[in-house]
């Protein structure tokens, strides 16, 4: 496994090692887990060349203490990456990343960066696209792989793929939430839960799963929508910010059910902010 800091270094390494291959790529912000594993496994599978960033993007963090308190631990994220097979890492420092007085790259990305989290967390997109786009750039991949548990991330970063005809030919693959064994979706921040916070947190996907069975009772969305959020907020340690039904291509809300319908939310654990999905079929 060959760890380069720079981004010259990087470039170097992979106009070295490409050629002809396929080449996977896995961005993540550290704090690694079983849902980033399973990604970088799978861009193992599918790609001679497996590229996986590690980088604590501050652009992305509307909250100052959010940023401060990630949980992340790089050299137990190396070994962990080291083991399981990944080719090449990059591990720059934000003054490697951005350079004095840059601005963020304008993208008109529309409704899907607008709603939800886009909503709650201003100028959030505007740092993941920022980041996501110089990563692409370097990489210059074939594939990236990215967990469908950041729902609307993935929509944000196909529309930014979308308008860049430099990034034409990138697949951007979105990959199945990694669960806990009792529901709670994996996440770096799932580190920073209590004892009791964490027995609280699996009822975020209970309430999600029993929503799939209103539906299938012919309950509207309104009643769904009303039954989760009362069901979660019924626990003092749990507190729903936002749960959103909405068409799973637009990502703009709905009335009734439509063809594909996916339910986004995002629930405060204390000062822990949790986020699932379910999709109504």
């Amino acid at each position: 496994m060959k760890v380069v800091k720079t981004k010259a270094a990087l470039v170097a390494l992979l106009d070295e090692i490409r050629g002809e291959k396929l080449v996977g790529f896995v961005p993540t912000m550290g704090g690694l887990h079983e849902g980033h594993i399973s990604l970088v496994e799978r861009s193992l599978r599918e790609c001679e060349v497996t590229v996986v960033s590690v980088f604590l993007n501050p652009t992305q963090f509307n909250d100052p203490n959010d940023l401060k308190t990630y949980p992340h631990n790089t050299e137990e994220d190396l070994r962990l990456l080291e083991d399981i097979g990944a080719h090449v890492v990059f591990l720059p420092t934000p003054e490697e990343m951005y350079e004095e007085g840059e601005e963020a790259p304008q993208y008109d990305l529309g409704r899907v960066a607008e709603v939800m989290e886009g909503a709650h967390r201003p100028g959030h997109f505007r740092g993941v696209v920022w980041v996501v786009s110089k990563l692409f750039r370097l990489v210059r991949p074939d594939k990236a792989y990215f967990g469908l548990k950041d729902f609307q991330q993935i929509a944000v970063i196909r529309r930014m793929v979308e308008l860049s005809p430099d990034m034409e030919g990138i697949e951007v693959i979105s990959c199945p939430v990694v669960r806990e064994s009792d529901g709670l979706a994996m996440s770096s921040r799932n580190r920073r839960l209590t004892p009791e916070q964490r027995v609280a947190a699996p009822k975020i996907y209970q309430a999600l799963r029993h929503a799939l069975e209103l539906k299938a009772e012919g309950k509207s969305v309104a009643e769904v929508h009303m039954a989760v959020v009362e069901s979660i907020n019924a626990d003092p340690l749990l507190e729903v910010e936002y749960f959103s039904i909405v068409d799973s291509t637009t990502l703009e809300d709905v009335e009734e059910w439509g063809e594909e319908t996916t339910g986004c939310i995002t629930v405060f654990c204390g000062d822990i902010r949790l986020i699932d999905h379910i999709t109504f079929k």
